[in-house]
């Protein structure tokens, strides 16, 4: 993944068609599988979010060779204003969107959310951001998925988008917190890195993966 379109790619056709059960190989229809990822062997305790950290825009020192300047991500920069859907300002209907599409463009902090400040590649992000909840059907999402990309919920000021789960396997009694992390440069490029954080029932130990 290397760019916004390409993030936007992979959530859409790849990411969200994977945190459902779909039909098996044979073209039967799961059962007894609500929560289950399309693996069928690891559940979800509660649903995944994706969380978005942004920057504000300042004007450049010298406008004439440039008016806006993007800027890297830091505590001072961090957008943390309410928005409509598309980050405006205007008044929209609330019958237009759903409650989740305008939750995502509200910010919530760290502390509301229950989320800490977390250490990436390319900067340090604070708990807090602009939230979207992976829940309802398979369809719902999907639908909310669209509506966020032709939103244009991730742009230029979008500096991180975190996706986190935690799921449970019954079949060995593991427990994993998951954080994917996306980081979107000021240069257009974007850095991805996961982290799985296992916990193991019988042992109580507990053990950190980078990729």
């Amino acid at each position: 993944i290397n760019t916004i379109d390409e993030y936007w790619y992979w959530l859409e056709n790849s990411f969200v068609s994977n945190i459902r059960a779909q039909q098996w190989y044979n073209g039967d229809n799961p059962q007894y599988l609500n929560g289950f990822l399309n693996d069928k062997s690891n559940r979800f305790i509660g649903w995944a979010t994706m969380r978005q950290l942004r920057i504000k825009s300042d004007l450049c020192a010298d406008q004439r060779v440039i008016l806006i300047c993007e800027d890297s991500y830091s505590f001072s920069n961090e957008e943390t204003q309410l928005f409509q859907p598309g980050w405006t300002n205007q008044t929209v209907e609330d019958e237009v969107y759903s409650s989740s599409i305008l939750n995502a463009f509200n910010y919530s902090t760290g502390d509301e959310l229950d989320t800490y400040t977390y250490v990436g590649e390319s900067g340090t992000y604070r708990g807090g951001g602009y939230v979207y909840e992976f829940r309802g059907s398979l369809s719902d999402m999907k639908t909310n998925l669209s509506t966020l990309h032709q939103l244009n919920w991730i742009d230029e000021k979008t500096r991180a988008v975190f996706i986190q789960l935690t799921l449970y396997n019954p079949s060995v009694q593991l427990l994993t917190a998951v954080t994917l992390l996306a980081e979107f440069l000021p240069t257009g490029g974007v850095f991805t890195t996961a982290r799985f954080e296992p916990i193991n029932f019988y042992s109580n130990s507990f053990f950190s993966f980078y990729f």
